[in-house]
């Protein structure tokens, strides 16, 4: 047939079939398909998903696609860059989307990141990290060797950890290596903390020493305890040093000179905990900035003003039973804006502006002790197991063998980030008087 025939016949075989009714047509169509070879049917299937399959990330604007995208869940919109080059590319491009997943699991963002791939990037490296903590494979374990005797104090900063032991020595550990960076000939410790320079250390001779780590000197002597000292603390900037001890007071002392400014009395059981911090929230007690001291024993949290004019007035003291029949463990959490003990009832969480119970969580595992507590997770662990705790779910969600007795410290819990998810979470003293660690695996 001619084309101009052809297209004459074309146009009258497409007037009579669009005057056909529905089921007409399909069956005119039905009989042309049934006519039709190879050729043809390959013809109608190619040209089929061009006008069936409309691709809308690609005909929409940018700004909508973001837009329909914010209402997927993030497993979907993994599948969803599997479809094309173009997908993935939009997909990607999403900072939103990627910065909005990240945070639904608890890791902290930095919003001015902008770089939309990245946020993908960090979303991934989450799903991994947390699989791991599911799995119980987020850990693994390392030892310290070197002291000769039981390890009774532990403390935990930047990479370095500092022990004493009864072996009537200190020593600061290189984490990530496990070699002994100093060593200072002490006496049995009960409690240490230390910076660059110095170390401090509450021993069970009722006496406060600071310690030059360079030379291993002795650098000042706070006497006027009459019992073991249990807990220290100290800031540079206030200039002061404190201690819990067990003859029930907590003293604040000039930490240049040695010389004792105040005694805080109230506690009727061994002091066992101070902990002193600049405070983050306002309350009508004290402001935003403000210098706090938190002592704890037994059965009671006192909560002190420190500032560089003393004041020995408590501000407030928490308790969870009037009766006393309740004890608290020794372990308190403060980050400035909430106080965190737990007791055989479970976790107690107070607000530190207004003193109201936020929280009162009984484990699914009984008799668990606080390690450390944060915006997102909650540390752990009974005489077998570490615990990690979602806080948003209230539900242990990983677990780690480890013997007793351990302290740490990891910004971890107020969120992953893409840096606090490495070196240590947790260390341990043993029985044979090495240092067991517990640290976060690299990432797969």
């Amino acid at each position: 047939m001619e084309r101009k025939d052809f297209e004459t016949w074309l146009d009258n075989i497409s007037v009579t079939f669009l005057s056909l009714m529905d089921l007409q047509k399909n069956e005119t169509l039905d009989h042309l398909i049934s006519l039709s070879g190879a050729v043809q049917l390959r013809h109608l299937s190619n040209n089929l998903e061009t006008l069936l399959k409309w691709d809308f990330l690609k005909l929409l604007p940018l700004e909508l696609s973001f837009y329909l995208l914010k209402w997927l869940d993030p497993q979907t919109l993994l599948t969803c860059c599997l479809v094309s080059k173009q997908w993935n590319k939009v997909i990607s491009a999403c900072t939103e989307v990627w910065q909005t997943a990240c945070r639904n699991l608890g890791w902290q963002i930095d919003d001015s990141v902008q770089d939309a791939l990245h946020w993908k990037k960090v979303y991934l490296k989450v799903i991994l990290r947390m699989k791991q903590l599911e799995d119980h494979e987020a850990f693994e374990t390392s030892s310290l060797i070197g002291h000769s005797a039981r390890v009774y104090a532990l403390y935990y900063k930047d990479g370095l950890l500092c022990t004493g032991s009864d072996d009537l020595s200190a020593k600061l550990w290189d984490v990530s290596t496990g070699q002994c960076i100093y060593g200072i000939q002490t006496h049995t410790c009960a409690a240490v903390k230390f910076d660059e320079q110095k170390l401090v250390t509450g021993p069970f001779d009722n006496t406060v020493t600071c310690w030059e780590w360079s030379t291993g000197a002795r650098t000042q002597h706070f006497r006027g305890h009459t019992q073991a000292v249990f807990s220290v603390d100290y800031n540079d900037e206030l200039g002061i040093l404190v201690s819990g001890s067990a003859d029930f007071t907590v003293k604040v002392w000039t930490l240049s000179a040695g010389t004792c400014l105040n005694t805080l009395t109230g506690h009727t059981e061994w002091v066992t905990k101070v902990v002193l911090q600049r405070c983050k929230v306002k309350s009508l007690l004290y402001s935003s900035g403000d210098y706090i001291l938190l002592s704890a024993d037994k059965y009671e949290i006192k909560i002190w003003p420190i500032g560089r004019e003393i004041n020995c007035k408590c501000l407030k003291t928490l308790s969870v039973s009037e009766d006393r029949s309740i004890c608290l463990q020794p372990r308190l959490h403060f980050d400035s804006k909430y106080i965190v003990c737990n007791l055989a009832l479970g976790l107690y969480q107070w607000d530190f502006a207004s003193y109201d119970i936020l929280r009162v969580k009984t484990p699914e595992v009984a008799n668990l002790a606080l390690v450390g507590f944060g915006d997102v997770f909650a540390l752990l662990f009974d005489n077998r197991y570490l615990y990690i705790m979602d806080l948003t779910t209230e539900s242990l969600i990983s677990r780690w063998p480890l013997p007793d007795f351990l302290v740490g410290e990891a910004s971890w819990l107020n969120g992953l980030d893409r840096h606090n998810d490495t070196g240590l979470v947790f260390a341990t003293s043993m029985p044979d008087h090495s240092i067991h660690l517990v640290l976060w695996k690299e990432h797969g």
